[in-house]
């Protein structure tokens, strides 16, 4: 039997549908991680446990000693019919701001002709990381510049390439696969364009995986972008300077 082997290689065409549906994937997952910390927030455990016990109580549900341990099943129904409501409501309240963010993903102009945006500039890139053939995650960086005129002796900001999409599949991030597919990455851009002088990436409170990697790569936090949800989680930013990239090469 032949040993799946791991390769990380440059977008094609025939991988369109597949990458878009992981890049909705990839944005949408944050909205279920939003709901379930609100689900285990203590507050919202406070008020479900709160609006049990009066259903319980106004229905006379408390459990007696006449029926034995069947008697601790009478609060059930109420207990988990206060904790659906709650839950639809936390639900309804964060969906909006994270189809917002998935809408700006997905309409963006890299994402019309992935192959064509991303082949233009040297240090951009899209690439596809898979086990055998089995997909396990993408990441793209853009490396385009806006086209702007600026006064005379204004400063230029540094030349900077973003990270627009960085996604793996589930079951493969606790063997940290997604540190080698971030810094074969960073040194892909790099690399190919020795006037680029910053690589920033957006982050996620909720997207901890990604955070992490991030951070082992020595990115450094940046500024914060908005906030989102009913807790009002900061959506941000990170950089990784050139400097600090050549000398934990070296």
């Amino acid at each position: 039997m032949a040993l799946k082997e791991a390769r990380i290689r440059t977008y094609a065409t025939a991988d369109q549908k597949l990458v878009l549906f992981m890049i909705g994937k990839a944005n949408m997952q944050a909205l279920a991680i939003a709901n379930n910390r609100v689900y285990t927030n203590p507050l919202t455990v406070a008020i479900w446990l709160a609006l049990s016990s009066i259903m319980i109580q106004l229905l006379g549900w408390w459990p007696r000693e006449q029926h034995g341990w069947l008697e601790y099943l009478k609060p059930l129904p109420a207990l988990a019919s206060c904790a659906v409501p709650i839950m639809f409501l936390v639900d309804w309240i964060n969906r909006p701001h994270f189809e917002d963010l998935t809408q700006e993903v997905i309409r963006h102009s890299d994402v019309l002709n992935i192959q064509t945006y991303y082949s233009k500039p040297p240090a951009s890139g899209f690439w596809l990381l898979e086990y055998g053939n089995d997909f396990v995650g993408l990441i793209a960086v853009d490396a385009s510049q806006p086209t702007e005129r600026r006064p005379k002796g204004e400063n230029r900001p540094p030349k900077t390439a973003l990270i627009r999409h960085f996604y793996v599949e589930e079951a493969y991030r606790g063997a940290y696969i997604q540190d080698d597919l971030l810094t074969h990455a960073i040194n892909h851009a790099f690399n190919a364009d020795p006037k680029l002088e910053r690589i920033e990436a957006l982050e996620s409170p909720l997207i901890t995986y990604v955070r992490k990697s991030l951070r082992s790569a020595g990115f450094e936090p940046g500024s914060t972008t908005r906030q989102v949800g009913i807790l009002r989680w900061n959506m941000g930013t990170r950089y990784l300077e050139r400097e600090k990239w050549s000398k934990k090469s070296n």
